[in-house]
């Protein structure tokens, strides 16, 4: 029997199980997926967590069920590539793998700003998100809510607290001159509008020197703060970064065109864990997924694998509030109510999927 280990259940992940899934696979394949909740998370959603806008349970979507397929829901503490094997946070307690799936996402990149890890919040995963969420719900009235980063994530945690919580001062603090640097204008223009109008307070060209329990450091202002939330960039989680592979600039591990480690080739990577000249998304390894699920069923099958085609993405959507959003959809941009209801069926087909 021959194993292979598929590490995360996000969009990358499930996208490979479930293409396997799909499709007859030879009997001496087993699989396993690792994840450290026994149910799937919709990342993209998590700032709805941290607003209280959602239920939890509204951004939780259970496993598949197939005799094909074990689960384990633990804790990774280790990737011993050199021994083909994960070792969970007991160093007795391994599994052994012939073929590895890395698909384990992104962390917090703090760019080593003094007190950022110890008094910032976060939307990375869904047990920060929603300490995120019980952090703004206990606000008083008038509480501080300063979010770090302008980005889609700020963009959508800073507009959907605002929706929540129209009592709250929110600050949002952007190292660009408008928000939203990778997308079109008109969608910096819309949301910069959409900010004003709703008072939410964007200092733009912000560099946050230092955060203390109760305040932001600015380009030498200090804010006092009750809830500092930190979006300000991603990096791949540490167990993928301590992996003795070659990686890029972002600390991403170097893929072959199949998705393999060129190093160690019965080791895959995809998502956020993976170099690529596309920027990461739920869309690109849900993509991903899909491409590497057809490699592993010709290599399992003893076929030589299709080159996959290159990725072409259908766009980005992001939230303001329920009824208002903004996105580039079939290349052209798009604001108001429209990539809003695009972005609550792409939610739909996810979590039915």
């Amino acid at each position: 029997m021959k194993r292979l280990v598929i590490l995360g259940g996000g969009y990358g992940g499930i996208k490979v199980l479930s293409g396997l899934l799909e499709n007859y696979l030879p009997d001496d394949i087993e699989i396993t997926l690792i994840d450290r909740n026994p149910f799937r998370s919709l990342k993209t959603e998590f700032y709805t967590i941290a607003a209280g806008t959602v239920a939890d349970s509204e951004v939780r979507v259970e496993f598949p069920e197939d005799k094909r397929v074990q689960y384990m829901f633990k804790e990774v503490t280790k990737i011993d590539t050199e021994n083909n094997k994960i070792i969970f946070e007991d160093p007795e307690d391994t599994l052994h793998f012939d073929y590895l799936v890395i698909g384990l996402g992104c962390e917090d990149n703090y760019h080593g700003v003094k007190g950022a890890i110890e008094y910032t919040e976060s939307v990375q995963t869904f047990s920060k998100a929603r300490h995120t969420g019980v952090a703004v719900g206990n606000l008083n009235a008038y509480g501080k809510v300063t979010v770090v980063g302008a980005g889609l994530s700020g963009i959508e945690v800073a507009s959907e607290i605002r929706e929540s919580r129209p009592d709250l001062n929110i600050r949002l603090l952007d190292r660009g001159p408008t928000v939203l640097k990778a997308f079109d204008e008109k969608i910096q223009n819309h949301v910069e509008r959409w900010f004003i109008t709703n008072d939410v307070d964007v200092i733009h060209h912000s560099n946050v020197e230092y955060v203390e329990k109760d305040g932001v450091c600015n380009n030498g202002v200090c804010y006092l703060n009750d809830v500092t939330i930190w979006t300000a960039g991603v990096r791949p989680v540490y167990l993928v970064r301590e992996l003795p592979f070659e990686k890029d600039m972002h600390e991403k591990i170097i893929v072959n065109e199949y998705y393999q480690v060129p190093e160690q080739q019965n080791i895959f990577v995809l998502g956020d864990c993976a170099a690529s000249e596309l920027s990461p998304s739920a869309q690109l390894a849900g993509a991903q997924g899909e491409q590497l699920a057809e490699v592993l069923l010709a290599l399992f099958r003893g076929k030589t694998p299709r080159k996959p085609r290159p990725i072409k993405l259908r766009g980005t959507l992001g939230s303001l509030g329920k009824s208002d959003g903004f996105g580039n959809m079939m290349t052209m941009p798009m604001t108001g109510l429209l990539p809003r209801l695009a972005k609550s069926g792409v939610l739909w087909l996810n979590k039915r999927h």
